[in-house]
């Protein structure tokens, strides 16, 4: 089947956190976004031809995720994507992946309790974790044979690892090794697992995604959180599932979100897209993971010849690029100023993720954005009295292609 990503699609004026939301992190308008990890694509057309049927409808009523097909098509997913058998009577349902994070978080740990994360950190850790009144330790992701793991997992309170997997920001993929010396680690220290796995369906061949229920022993505490919202693009539409494996927990989990929360009722839109994407939506996800690889090489490429003292490699997943700039020696803070004031782009700072001298670049978009993101970084490199190794002419300063879907000043 034949999808088209590159014809770009305008944003602006869709409430869009990337595009219309870009001055609340970077105090000017009009930049071209590469930020907030959404992509600049239409979702699915089977999953739009799914919601166009049901709106049509014209009744939403109250819903209940466990009738109908959602829990079917979940297990179907789990079986033919990941090659992992799912007990469906252990699934929970939840507004969002951070949502669940928040409740889990309650029911298993108290104020001042220890929380243990990979850092870098994905920025929505860190503000559930900090919200809640809970203590966020970090640990190494480059830590070989979890050996500094092991130390923070056996202090007096801590009671969680937080497990990115893939790792949001790095695109690192777990192995089968890793995990199931992970799941050890927390099961000789009595400390609950809580996996983050909402980048799993973005893993690039090469690697395999290795879902949590593979690894956590039946009874014991641990939650594997995840939704088809980031890979099928419609977090907008909210929506999100998880496995709990202890019954009791599973038990309270519901009983918590149907009570004390008061969300016993889902949006039907989000059990619609994601039925229609986990039945329907693979060979669209396949050609969208493709095309995202054409933008990470030319990532590759571009940077490689410009400086390959980087020696940047695309990541294991997903679309966003984890750039570890150090090897420059470039001041973030100067980077900024010329990535917004000159090149008229937004890029994610490594400090948002506990990790300065990184940047992360999302290239989920068209080519032709993907393309001015890059040059745009290169650009500001050599502005920075960083050498280019590529010996090309610079294109002009805050030059944009028009095809990148940028709105016209």
């Amino acid at each position: 089947m034949s999808f088209d990503f590159d014809t770009p699609v305008d944003r602006y004026g869709t409430w869009s956190v990337q595009w219309d939301g870009v001055a609340d992190r970077f105090g000017v308008d009009g930049l071209l976004p590469f930020t907030i990890s959404d992509m600049d694509f239409p979702s699915a057309p089977v999953l739009l031809d799914a919601l166009h049927q049901r709106i049509s409808h014209g009744v939403f009523g109250y819903t209940d995720w466990r009738l109908g097909d959602f829990r079917p098509a979940v297990a179907h997913w789990f079986a033919t994507r990941h090659d992992t058998p799912v007990d469906t009577d252990r699934l929970v349902y939840a507004p969002s992946v951070l949502n669940q994070l928040s409740q889990l978080l309650r029911m298993w740990t108290e104020p001042g309790d220890e929380v243990v994360m990979h850092t870098p950190t994905y920025d929505g850790f860190r503000k559930a974790v900090d919200g809640l009144g809970r203590v966020r330790v970090p640990a190494p992701l480059d830590d070989p044979e979890f050996r500094v793991l092991e130390g923070l997992l056996a202090r007096e309170r801590a009671r969680v690892l937080l497990l990115c997997s893939p790792h949001n920001p790095t695109g690192k993929v777990w192995s089968a090794e890793e995990l199931t010396a992970l799941a050890a680690l927390a099961r000789r220290h009595g400390v609950a697992v809580i996996s983050d796995e909402i980048h799993a369906d973005f893993v690039h061949p090469g690697r395999r995604h290795l879902p949590w229920t593979r690894f956590g022993g039946e009874g014991e505490r641990w939650a594997l959180i995840t939704s088809g919202s980031k890979a099928f693009n419609f977090p907008a539409l909210t929506g999100s599932y998880g496995f709990l494996g202890n019954a009791e927990d599973h038990a309270a989990f519901v009983r918590r979100m149907e009570t004390g929360e008061g969300l016993a009722s889902p949006a039907v839109l989000s059990l619609t897209a994601h039925i229609a994407a986990y039945r329907h939506g693979a060979p669209w996800l396949d050609a969208a993971r493709a095309y995202i690889a054409g933008n990470l090489g030319l990532l590759a490429e571009r940077l490689g010849a410009a400086f390959p003292e980087l020696g940047w490699t695309p990541p294991e997943a997903g679309y966003l690029a984890w750039i570890d700039l150090r090897p420059l020696g470039v001041d973030e803070d100067a980077l900024q100023r010329v990535l917004v004031e000159r090149e008229k782009v937004a890029v994610m700072r490594g400090s948002v993720y506990d990790a300065p001298g990184f940047v992360r670049l999302n290239v989920g978009c068209s080519r032709a954005k993907a393309e001015a993101g890059i040059d745009a970084l290169i650009r500001a490199l050599r502005g920075q009295g960083v050498p280019d190794k590529s010996r090309t002419a610079p294109a002009a300063p805050g030059t944009h292609s028009r095809r990148t879907g940028r709105r016209p000043k």
